[in-house]
């Protein structure tokens, strides 16, 4: 009988700790580590890329939905072929969206910064709060618009096959697997596992 007890006590205490250290572990948030930035609400990626006028991910409406950015066209300028002429119209455009896009990122970096002081020093209020999340959102409105409408304007500068030759370059293209095999795969399993004729 004591050892059928202490068997079971043994089991009581082991389930509990395990249940504690499952607990325990449960709690760690996603945000660990990043306490330690300057601007908490901003890694030095997202510092980088606004400091450069880089897209920040604020256009991939357009990006996919099959209206390409400028500085991704230029890049890939020799495998859609663009003539000279589209070179420099993109060029212009993307000297353009860079131009307005920098001083913009600088000030909703400034906002964070601020946003991010007000809280570590304890000074921010409710009004407070609301204004600058205004004018961060002024700003944030601002800075995508600028990224949105180089990409708008691109289908403009393109040749419909130029579209698609980049859509499905960057792997944006829905085109039939039954029809497209990748390379390095194996034609007929692939076929295979996509139920192709």
């Amino acid at each position: 009988m004591k050892i059928k007890v202490t068997i079971l006590v043994v089991i009581l205490i082991l389930l509990h700790a395990l249940t504690f250290s499952a607990a325990d572990h449960s709690h760690k948030s996603k945000y660990a580590g990043e306490e330690k930035r300057k601007i908490k609400s901003l890694s030095e990626t997202d510092i980088e890329e606004l400091k450069n006028g880089k897209g920040w991910g604020l256009a991939k409406a357009a990006e996919l939905n099959g209206l390409p950015g400028p500085v991704h066209l230029l890049e890939m300028k020799e495998e859609i072929h663009l003539s000279a002429k589209q070179i420099r119209v993109i060029e212009v455009l993307y000297k353009k969206m860079k131009q307005e896009a920098i001083p913009l990122g600088l000030e909703l970096i400034d906002l964070e910064r601020e946003l991010n002081n007000h809280f570590s020093n304890r000074t921010i209020t409710d009004e407070l709060l609301g204004l600058l999340l205004e004018r961060i959102g002024q700003v944030q409105k601002k800075l995508r618009y600028v990224h949105l409408s180089a990409h708008l304007k691109t289908p403009n500068i393109l040749a419909p096959e130029q579209i698609t030759l980049y859509n499905k370059i960057c792997g944006y293209s829905t085109d039939d697997p039954c029809e497209n095999v990748p390379k390095g795969h194996d034609p007929k399993m692939w076929r295979k596992h996509h139920n192709c004729p």
